[in-house]
């Protein structure tokens, strides 16, 4: 054994026995292997050791399968070196030197005790702590394998406090010894909270420490073993070197293309474009961030990263012509009863499509080439759902995209576009058009706001033109105009669709509305309906499901980390809302909004999408999440005397409904638990890291935007509160509302065609193409439904999102181990669980309540997204902490 001591820090090496002497005595050392345990003896035979505390260390290491994760194995033997070494930090400063007293004793796991049901090993190792050592505050853990190991948690037993036991939550990767580095110790403090300020002595240097290990120098590549945060704007979209007609524009760091941060990967750039990130295989995310192992086997199993890209490459190969649409709407059927035989392949392009979806492909169906898909919950109930007007307008406040729908406040509608550009600004819905249908004057159901509108007109009219040059689409500007009936639910009255002034040709712009005075005019109508769907689609998918939830929220993470230490009481509030979100966010990025990857294929409006995206966030907030949840869309109206201090436009409202309630609830739970650590103003103004964090995410997360005056100040609990319940909103319920529906409204994509491939057939046209309208109108709507590959690819995307993994941790289900150690948090949080279990009855209550048409009917899924808690599977109810998928 080989020992070292100085004045404040003791080492111990556990394969020797050595003695050494200080003042005349002798201290022994020793090891018992049959034991496990480390022991102190007086040489003098005085067993002088009462005063003493002996304690007893539990590491659990996390296993894969049949052993422990990358190789380790078990048993004593087998570990002779390749340890793992723990040093014990005092939360005091040695008296004599005012320095860290570090550690008294390093300690190797070389006995297994158990394995549990969760796939853990657990490891012992005991030893004594001299009395005048102080609290444990912090453990440093040290890998001396060759393998990276996953270290779930330490608890050190036998202290005469803390009821007998101190935890270490730690939940992270120990990367193995590198013997070019200084230090390779990483720190993990005890689960006791400490704002800056109340940091013990001992612990503070290390607090600075690990921060600063966190947030990195800014240079050089990053590495998957590496645990640094630092933020990049989205220069990595586009891929030039492959082909300059994938180069993308930069998202952030300009007035033209605003956008919050992402991860910083270092990656050299572009020979061809110095402005573009090199793409290379994988994305980096901190090592941490990374997926869990149930969670990446769930990822495999339905197409996981590499799976997407499969899957895209194997259909363009299968398929000639990219643009071939399905013959009859009795094919779309069979897709959910006989399934899709894909043409006869190579074995190495089969074997491609089914190791990247094997979910679609059921072992009882011994035909290789066919590919299998569950019909959604609204098809089974309602073969011809998608056909309806009331479901047209239903979604719209019950649906996937509830975000977009909003009350009209003046008349006539006008476009604040440059009617140089784009063509005279009027709107061509007239009173007329609409008072015909109403009974009433347009200005009286103004005034009674009872006319309601999805408006795309001005979002994508500068895009027309150019989506238009891409072979296999066109675009619209469009608007929607909806009014409240009696029953409550909405009626559509008019859909615009309009096509600026191009080349030599003008503005062309028409009314559609849902008359049945002629079978022309009701395909009109459906073929209308279509496009403005497809443009519902790439707005929900780009605007109310990445950028508001999954770009925003990836700068509050890096944040996160970078600013607030582990042991901070807001960190650990925000962990769970945080978990995942890079590692999602990164594999989107790879494969779903890049140049060519599955949005640019098969949504509208392509590759232009990441410019609109930007052009959205110039004229909207970023972050008061009540203004974006309605008060900016004429949806409801602050009242003190109404439930949750909102009055809504439609009272029958099923998103804002239920979305209300988890609001509040969070928001109550968030507030017990900020006023416990923040007992006045001066606390929130003096905590420097949390002032540092809410200025970061500010000016550097969001620098594009950050002097905007919507911001909150950070300066008492009631802001604090506020910051905190917009970030765990948006990262639980905000995401849960638009991501879980997806496939049970989109996965019969003639509900929510993802893009429009035609122009309307009576947009200039030739006489061949109304003839073939007039003849053949169901082949015309197919022709603007997405081609076979395209729908395809949604489909499985669709499918992947809305799928909830088994490793699913859902609001107010399991309490972060740190709360359950303070008696007011944990009795908080129990209050909390409770009210979400409250809620779940209420939401049931009101899907059977048969006067809220908008959420009970013959044939209707009731609403149930959020629903807090599910269990595995494509659900369509539950809401995670996080944004994992």
């Amino acid at each position: 054994m080989q020992v070292h001591i100085n004045s404040h820090h003791f080492s111990l090496r556990t394969y020797y026995k050595g003695i050494e002497k200080k003042g005349g005595s002798k201290r022994v050392w020793g090891v018992f292997p049959s034991r496990s345990k480390v022991v102190m003896a007086s040489s003098d035979g005085n067993n002088n050791t009462k005063s003493s505390q002996r304690v007893k260390a539990i590491v659990t290491l996390k296993q894969n399968g049949g052993g422990l994760l990358n190789g380790v194995v078990d048993g004593i033997d087998e570990l002779v070196g390749k340890k793992l070494v723990l040093e014990l930090v005092s939360n005091d400063l040695n008296p004599k030197v005012n320095s860290e007293k570090g550690t008294t004793i390093k300690g190797y796991n070389v006995h297994k005790t158990n394995e549990n049901e969760n796939n853990e090993v657990l490891y012992e190792a005991s030893f004594e702590v001299p009395p005048e050592f102080g609290e444990v505050g912090a453990v440093l853990v040290e890998n001396e394998q060759h393998e990276e190991l996953f270290l779930k948690s330490i608890v050190i037993d036998g202290f005469h406090n803390n009821n007998g036991s101190l935890n270490f939550t730690c939940d992270s990767w120990i990367q193995p010894k590198n013997n070019d580095k200084a230090s390779n110790k990483r720190v993990f403090f005890s689960n006791k909270c400490y704002l800056p300020s109340e940091t013990p002595k001992g612990l503070r240097k290390l607090r600075e420490e690990e921060l600063g290990e966190l947030r990195g120098n800014g240079e050089g590549e990053r590495k998957s073993r590496d645990r640094i945060y630092d933020y990049d704007v989205y220069n990595d979209l586009g891929d030039p070197d492959l082909s300059i007609q994938l180069k993308r524009p930069v998202l952030g760091g300009s007035k033209h293309y605003p956008y919050p941060r992402r991860c910083r990967t270092g990656r050299p750039h572009s020979n061809k474009d110095p402005l573009s990130e090199k793409r290379s295989g994988s994305f980096y995310v901190p090592r941490d961030e990374e997926f869990g192992e149930r969670k990446q086997k769930q990822f495999t199993e339905t197409i996981v990263s590499s799976g997407v890209s499969a899957v895209l490459k194997s259909l363009d190969a299968i398929f000639t012509n990219l643009n071939i649409g399905f013959p009859s709407f009795e094919d779309i059927d069979s897709l959910y009863k006989e399934g899709y035989e894909l043409p006869p392949l190579h074995a190495t392009a089969l074997n491609i499509i089914q190791n990247a979806i094997p979910t679609f492909f059921k072992p009882a169906n011994h035909r290789d080439n066919l590919l299998n898909f569950d019909a959604p919950q609204p098809f089974k109930r309602d073969k011809f759902f998608w056909l309806s007007d009331e479901e047209f307008a239903r979604e719209t406040l019950a649906g996937v995209n509830p975000y977009s729908i909003q009350l009209i406040k003046e008349w006539p509608l006008r476009s604040k576009l440059d009617p140089k550009v784009y063509g005279p600004p009027e709107s061509a819905i007239t009173s007329e058009v609409i008072e015909s249908q109403i009974n009433g004057r347009v200005e009286q159901a103004i005034s009674e706001k009872k006319l309601f509108m999805l408006d795309y007109h001005d979002l994508l009219l500068p895009y027309v033109s150019k989506v238009r040059e891409i072979e296999g689409t066109t675009l619209y500007g469009s608007r929607t105009i909806f009014s409240l009936t009696s029953k409550g639910t909405l009626k559509p009255l008019a859909i615009e669709l309009t096509r600026p002034q191009i080349n030599n040709n003008g503005q062309w712009k028409r009314v559609y509305t849902p008359s049945s005075s002629s079978s022309t005019e009701l395909w009109l109508w459906r073929l209308a309906k279509a496009h403005v769907v497809a443009h519902d689609c790439g707005v929900h998918e780009l605007v109310s499901h990445w950028l508001r939830t999954h770009a925003s929220v990836e700068p509050y993470v890096i944040a996160t980390k970078r600013q607030l230490s582990a042991m901070h009481p807001i960190n650990r509030l925000l962990h769970p809302h945080l978990r995942y979100t890079l590692e999602i966010n990164a594999l989107a990025r790879q494969l779903l909004i890049s140049a060519a990857g599955i949005i640019e294929l098969s949504f509208s409006p392509q590759r232009y999408f990441k410019s609109y995206n930007s052009f959205y966030i110039s004229s909207t907030h970023l972050f008061d999440i009540i203004y974006l949840f309605f008060s900016h869309r004429g949806m409801a109206v602050e009242d003190p005397n109404a439930a949750h201090g909102l009055k809504l436009t439609i009272e029958d409202y099923p998103f804002a409904n239920d979305g209300l309630l988890i609001w509040d609830s969070l928001k109550e739970w968030i507030t017990d638990y900020v006023n416990h650590y923040y007992p006045n103003p001066s606390t929130i103004e003096s905590d420097s890291e949390l002032q540092s964090w809410w200025n970061e995410i500010i000016t550097i997360g969001h620098g594009d935007k950050s002097s905007e005056p919507w911001w909150p100040n950070l300066k008492t609990q009631k802001d604090l509160i506020h910051i905190i319940t917009t970030i765990s909103w948006v990262a639980s319920a905000h995401h849960a509302s638009v991501n879980f529906a997806q496939y049970m409204y989109g996965g019969y994509f003639p509900n929510r065609p993802a893009i429009a491939r035609i122009k309307m057939p009576d947009e200039d046209p030739s006489l061949e193409e109304w003839e073939n309208f007039m003849t053949n109108p169901d082949q015309t709507l197919l022709e603007c439904f997405p081609s076979q590959i395209q729908a395809l690819l949604v489909m499985v995307i669709l499918n992947l999102l809305s799928d909830h993994s088994p490793d699913e941790e859902y609001i107010g289900q399991f309490m972060e181990p740190s709360w359950g150690e303070d008696p007011i948090i944990k009795s908080s949080f129990e209050r909390f669980n409770k009210r979400l279990k409250e809620i779940e009855g209420i939401i049931d209550s009101r899907n059977g309540n048969i006067d809220l048409k908008n959420r009970h009917g013959a044939g209707l899924v009731p609403y149930e997204l959020l629903k807090p808690f599910s269990g595995p599977g494509l659900t369509g109810k539950g809401v995670p902490y996080s944004i994992s998928i």
